[in-house]
C-alpha cells in the first residue's frame, strides 16, 4: 500500500527575506510578511515570484524608470514612512494600554478611600488642570481615559471579580478553613451578612478574604443565614469537610443551641461524615462583655450627665473650649461617651479625670450643680475606674488587627488574667504601682480603702474565667501549636503522641523552630520546615493556624460599609457595595492589573 505524500506546509520551507528585494520590488519583511513599502500591502508568502509579481503589476510601470542608485534612495525613503507610522500606530496603541490601566488604578484607590463613583470625572478635571500647568505637551494623554461614573463603578466590579477569581484559586488548594461571619444594618435598615474565609494551603500559607456580602432582604433568622453560606461556599467550591472552624458574634441566632447557626452547621457537618467545627464567640465581643460587670453606674452616670451637659449646649461648648484655652489646660475639650465603641468609656474617663478640676471651676459659675467632685471618696472611685478601663484598652487594641493567629489573641487574654490575680493581691496590700490615677490621688492625701476595689478585680476575673471558657476548652492544643516542642507528651491525643515525640527528639527541627522565633512569619516559616512524615501534627498545625479569634475583620467592614453607603449614596446598589468593600478590605490578595488590562483588550479585539 503506497503512502499518499501530504500537502506541503509554508512553514516548514524555512524561507528568508533577502535584502535585494527591497530595491528590486520595494518590499520589506514585517512579522513573517512582505509588505509593500508603496501601497502597504501585504504578501503572506515569502517567495520571490509573488513579490515580483505585485511589484510588476501594480508599480513597475512608474517605478522600472529609476535607475539602480534612485530604486535604492526611494526604497529608503518609503521604509523610513512605513516605520514612522508603525511607530505611529504603536505609541498610539501604547497610550491606550496606559490609559487603560490608570483607570483601573485610579479606580481601586477611589473605592480603598470610600469615595463616591462620580469623583472620577472630578480627579480627571483635576489632573488635566495640572497638566495645562507641568506638562501641557502630554496633556493629550489625561484626555485619553475615561474616569466617568459608570466607567469608575465597571473598573470596580473588574477588580472585585479579579480578587474573587484569585481567592477561588487559592480555595482550590486549602486544606482546611474556617469563617467569621456577623450581621449589621445599612443606612437603608437592610441587613448585610459579612462572611469571611481563612484559609491554609499546604505550605502553610494563609488567605483571609471576604467571602460574601449578603444583603438579608426578608427575616435574619439561623436558617436565612446558614442558606446564605452555604451559597457563598458552593460559589466559590468550598468542601464542607475542610471547614474546621466558625467564629460568630454570639447573637442568638448564630449561637442557638439547637436552631442556631453553629448548631446547622454542625448538623451539616455531620451529614457529609465530617469532624465538628470549632465553634467560637468573638474574642473582642466577649472582652467588651466582660468589662460591663465593672458596676460603677453612680461614676459614669455623673461623668457622662457632665460630659453631655458641656457638648449637648453650643454656647457652654464654645466657652468651655475658651475657658481651657485661657487657662492652657492640657486637653481642649471633653469626649462623648458612646457605648457600642470599644475604646470609648476608657478614653473619656481618662479625659474627664485629667480635666476634673477645670470642670469643676467651670461649673461653679451657677451652671451645673456637680457635688461628687468635692467628694473624696466619688473621685477615688473615679480613679480606679481610670486605670481599670486603660488596662481593658490594652487589652482591647492587642486583640484588634487582621490576620492575627488564634493564640497570639488567647496569650494576651491569659496574660491580662494573671495580671488581675496580681493586681488583686497588690490593692489588698495598698500598693498602687499599676494604679497610676488612684497613686496620683493618694499623693495628695486622698485616703485609699481597696476592699471594694478588690471585690470589683475578683468579679472582673470570674467574668473572665467564665466567658472564655470555650477557648479554655482548645488551650492544650493552642499551647501545641505555639511551642510543639514544649509540649507535654501525655496531655496530647494519642494519635500525635509518637509523631510528637519524633519531633521532640529532632535537633535540626528543633534547631530551626528557635530560628524562627524572632522572625515576622514565625510559625508558617517553621511549618514550611516539617518533612511528610508529621501529618496529623501538620493537620492540628492548619486547623489552629486558619482559625478566627475575632469577628474583627466584619466589624471593620461594617465601618467601610457605613461610610460608603452613607444617607449621601443610599441608592448603592448590593453588588456595587459588595465590589467596593471586597477592594478595599483585600489584604492578602493582590489586583493583578496587567491580567485585566488583557482581559478588557481581549474584548475590544472580539468586538472588532
Amino acid at each position: 500500500m503506497s503512502l499518499s505524500k501530504g500537502k506541503r506546509k509554508v512553514d516548514d520551507e524555512h524561507r528568508q527575506f533577502q535584502e535585494r528585494w527591497t530595491s528590486q520590488y520595494f518590499f520589506r519583511e514585517f512579522g513573517g510578511n512582505g509588505i509593500c513599502l508603496i501601497c502597504k500591502e501585504k504578501v503572506a508568502v515569502l517567495k520571490e515570484y509573488n513579490l515580483k509579481r505585485h511589484y510588476t503589476t501594480k508599480h513597475g510601470e512608474q517605478y522600472d524608470k529609476y535607475s539602480r542608485d534612485d530604486r535604492k534612495r526611494r526604497a529608503e525613503q518609503l521604509q523610513k514612512g512605513l516605520l514612522s507610522q508603525q511607530e505611529l500606530f504603536h505609541k498610539a496603541a501604547k497610550d491606550a494600554d496606559a490609559a487603560l490601566e490608570a483607570s483601573y488604578v485610579v479606580s481601586e484607590l477611589i473605592a480603598k478611600a470610600g469615595k463616591p463613583f462620580t469623583e472620577g470625572q472630578f480627579l480627571k478635571d483635576c489632573m488635566l488642570r495640572v497638566a495645562d500647568i507641568l506638562c501641557p505637551e502630554k496633556k493629550s494623554l489625561f484626555n485619553n481615559f475615561s474616569l466617568s461614573a459608570n466607567t469608575v463603578a465597571e473598573r470596580i466590579n473588574g477588580l472585585s471579580g479579579n480578587i474573587y477569581e484569585q481567592l477561588r484559586d487559592k480555595a482550590k488548594r486549602f486544606t482546611a478553613f474556617s469563617v467569621a461571619l456577623d450581621e449589621s444594618t445599612d443606612a437603608t435598615d437592610k441587613a448585610q451578612l459579612a462572611i469571611f474565609i481563612r484559609g491554609v494551603d499546604d505550605r502553610f500559607e494563609v488567605t483571609e478574604e471576604l467571602l460574601s456580602v449578603c444583603p438579608m432582604h426578608g427575616h435574619t433568622k439561623a436558617k436565612d443565614i446558614f442558606q446564605q453560606l452555604c451559597d457563598a461556599m458552593e460559589r466559590l467550591g468550598l468542601p464542607w469537610n475542610r471547614l474546621v472552624g466558625i467564629t460568630t458574634d454570639g447573637a442568638p441566632s448564630m449561637t442557638g443551641k439547637k436552631n442556631g447557626l453553629v448548631a446547622l452547621v454542625q448538623r451539616k457537618l455531620e451529614e457529609e461524615n465530617s469532624d465538628p467545627a470549632i465553634a467560637l464567640h468573638c474574642i473582642i465581643h466577649q472582652h467588651a462583655l466582660s468589662s460591663k460587670c465593672l458596676k460603677f453606674e453612680h461614676v459614669m452616670s455623673v461623668v457622662v450627665k457632665c460630659v453631655n451637659y458641656i457638648k449637648s449646649r453650643g454656647l457652654q461648648h464654645r466657652q468651655f473650649r475658651a475657658f481651657l484655652e485661657e487657662i492652657e489646660a492640657s486637653y481642649g475639650d471633653v469626649l462623648y461617651f458612646t457605648e457600642v465603641r470599644w475604646l470609648s468609656r476608657g478614653n473619656v474617663l481618662r479625659r474627664f479625670f485629667e480635666l476634673r478640676a477645670e470642670i469643676k471651676k467651670f461649673m461653679e459659675d451657677g451652671r451645673l450643680d456637680v457635688r461628687e467632685l468635692d467628694d473624696p471618696k466619688w473621685v477615688m472611685d473615679l480613679a480606679f475606674l481610670v486605670d481599670i478601663t486603660q488596662q481593658l484598652n490594652i487589652l482591647n487594641l492587642k486583640l484588634q488587627g487582621p490576620g492575627q493567629l488564634i493564640t497570639t489573641a488567647y496569650d494576651s487574654v491569659k496574660a491580662f488574667c494573671t495580671k488581675l490575680r496580681l493586681w488583686k493581691a497588690q490593692l489588698s496590700a495598698k500598693n498602687l504601682c499599676h494604679f497610676s490615677a488612684c497613686r496620683s490621688l493618694a499623693e495628695e492625701g486622698t485616703v485609699f480603702e481597696g476592699d471594694e476595689y478588690v471585690s470589683a478585680i475578683e468579679n472582673l476575673q470570674q467574668e473572665f474565667d467564665e466567658r472564655f471558657a470555650d477557648f479554655k476548652a482548645h488551650s492544650d492544643t493552642f499551647q501545641l501549636f505555639a511551642d510543639p516542642f514544649s509540649a507535654d507528651v501525655e496531655s496530647v491525643p494519642s494519635m500525635l503522641q509518637t509523631e510528637l515525640i519524633d519531633l521532640q527528639c529532632n535537633s535540626e527541627l528543633k534547631t530551626k523552630f528557635r530560628e524562627a522565633q524572632g522572625k515576622a512569619d514565625k510559625t508558617g516559616e517553621f511549618l514550611r520546615e516539617l518533612p511528610p512524615s508529621f501529618p496529623e501534627l501538620s493537620r492540628v498545625f492548619s486547623h489552629v493556624m486558619c482559625l478566627f479569634g475575632s469577628t474583627y475583620v466584619c466589624e471593620k467592614l461594617f465601618s467601610a460599609m457605613n461610610f460608603n453607603k452613607s444617607k449621601y449614596r443610599t441608592r448603592l446598589t448590593d453588588a456595587h457595595l459588595e465590589s467596593v468593600l471586597r477592594v478595599s478590605t483585600a489584604t492578602s490578595i493582590s489586583v493583578n492589573v496587567a491580567q485585566l488590562c488583557e482581559q478588557k483588550r481581549s474584548q475590544v479585539s472580539s468586538k472588532k
